[in-house]
């Protein structure tokens, strides 16, 4: 009953808020008691002394731009003096120009290339003669890459799905079909696919991995009722993700994804579904356990037992404190597992005796959930000491977390996928996306370069068009749309 008010009206962030000293106060209850000393204005500390902090006004001119010249387009416009027009040019002097800077929109901005190609005759032999139109990445389509590029951002990156898109081109007077659109979209993830299998072979190749999975309403199952299938998302240890798909959640798919061959020493971090367990047993890799899992599960239960599980978090808690030294300090390798030794894993040992000591003293109820989370935690007690002595494995799956909220997040506009082909798609898009921004890579200019390439690329090279690859390949000279040129010509001019 506590979860569920929980869920109904509590918070659901799984910070910690110690109780603050003193009495709360209680909403109805007047506020009689003024406090003697009142609270302090904001102010700012400058050059020993102290002045109230100004607020900018609306309007005023900046110092430092809040955007990137090279990339957004500014259009100058110029604002009269009126002062100017009452005296002659002699009477003043231009001293310098202040300049304000607003963002602007224009709805639905398309634009179509006309490309006019001469035909001509040789008066010597008649012989017609034009030049080809230039070579578009799907062969005999309307859209430019530039177009192509900017529906598949729109669809995975800002979860706008193509109906939505179509809407959008109808009010800016481009007639397509929405057909049309699925098909490029289709045709276009069918060229990305090599990229993606060189992507998970990569991933698979890592001794260090994370994998986790997330439910998707993909196909019919029958009348009026979707499937429920999933992704399984694999984070390797080079910032890479992949979004693989399968039809259940049976373990059988786990050794589908990662094989039966992993490397010397592999490590597979998760969470604490058994087909993990399971798959880590059969091939001989260590499987090491979430500990932001295992504290959710003493978290949903806090309301039931408080004082016991504000004591399990008080450890997890200094394993976290240890983990956020090592990231300030950028602690790695042997200093990373020698910090961890000295400051984390005697905080690991005593927490594991002390839920020890209070199964064996407290006679706990076997329904509940406090004895549960104890009970989980007991159970993945090898896993969750990997960490301690591996400095490349993480304390938890958080960085996994983060990267696969993609899928919640379209989830929320596109709710489904007519096919399970469909949903693979998602997963190729979504796995060079992501990566994209893991290696802090533009995802537009990166599959507009990509797109162009991927047909002239060598199959055996696929792995050098993967993001991480790529940004060092051809990140400098990538390959742009003919819109880029026309846009480069203009802006000089």
């Amino acid at each position: 009953m506590a979860w569920f008010q929980r869920q109904i009206f509590g918070q659901k962030s799984e910070k910690r808020h110690p109780d603050p000293e003193g009495v709360q106060g209680i909403l109805g209850v007047g506020f009689d008691a003024i406090p003697e000393t009142p609270l302090p204005a904001k102010k700012a500390v400058v050059a020993g002394h102290e002045r109230e902090r100004k607020t900018k006004p609306v309007g005023a001119d900046e110092s430092s731009l809040f955007f990137d010249e090279k990339r957004v387009p500014v259009e100058v416009i110029a604002v009269p003096n009126p002062d100017m027009e009452l005296l002659k040019p002699d009477q003043y002097e231009v001293i310098g120009e202040k300049v304000t800077h607003r963002l602007a929109q224009r709805p639905g901005s398309y634009v179509v290339l006309k490309y006019v190609r001469p035909l001509i005759k040789r008066k010597d032999t008649q012989a017609l003669s034009c030049p080809p139109a230039p070579v578009g990445v799907i062969e005999g389509s309307r859209a430019d890459v530039s177009f192509v590029v900017g529906m598949v951002i729109d669809k995975f990156d800002y979860h706008l799905p193509l109906y939505r898109q179509h809407r959008r081109l109808d009010d800016a007077g481009i007639k397509v079909s929405r057909p049309w659109l699925t098909q490029l979209m289709q045709s276009s993830v069918a060229l990305l696919e090599p990229v993606y299998d060189a992507q998970l072979d990569s991933i698979r190749a890592s001794r260090v991995k994370a994998m986790d999975e997330v439910p998707i309403k993909a196909g019919r199952a029958n009348p009026g009722k979707m499937k429920t299938t999933y992704f399984w998302p694999i984070y390797g240890e080079r910032d890479e993700i992949c979004f693989t798909h399968s039809p259940s959640r049976a373990g059988q798919h786990v050794r589908d994804m990662l094989g039966l061959s992993p490397p010397e020493d592999a490590v597979l971090l998760s969470d604490g579904y058994a087909a993990y367990a399971s798959y880590a047993k059969q091939v001989g890799l260590t499987h090491a356990q979430c500990w932001a899992h295992a504290r959710r599960e003493v978290f949903e239960a806090k309301d039931i037992e408080p004082a016991y599980a504000e004591k399990a978090l008080e450890h997890i808690a200094a394993l976290y404190a240890a983990e956020e030294h090592i990231r300030k300090t950028d602690l790695g390798g042997a200093a990373k597992r020698a910090w961890r030794q000295a400051h984390a894993k005697p905080v690991a040992q005593r927490f594991f005796k002390w839920i020890d000591k209070y199964f064996e003293a407290q006679g706990f109820l076997p329904s509940s959930p406090f004895t549960k989370a104890l009970n989980y935690i007991r159970e993945r007690r090898d896993g969750l000491a990997v960490y301690l002595d591996d400095p490349d494995v993480p304390i938890d799956t958080n960085h996994l977390e983060r990267a696969l909220r993609v899928i919640p997040l379209g989830r929320k506009n596109w709710m489904f996928s007519w096919t399970e082909l469909g949903a693979r798609h998602i997963g190729i898009v979504q796995s060079l996306i992501v990566t994209c921004r893991l290696h802090d890579i533009d995802p537009y200019d990166y599959l507009v370069d990509v797109l162009q390439r991927v047909g002239q690329h060598p199959a055996s090279l696929a792995e050098q068009l993967t993001p991480r690859l790529w940004k060092t390949l051809f990140a400098k000279n990538p390959l742009r749309s003919d819109l880029y040129e026309r846009d480069e010509r203009q802006s000089r001019q």
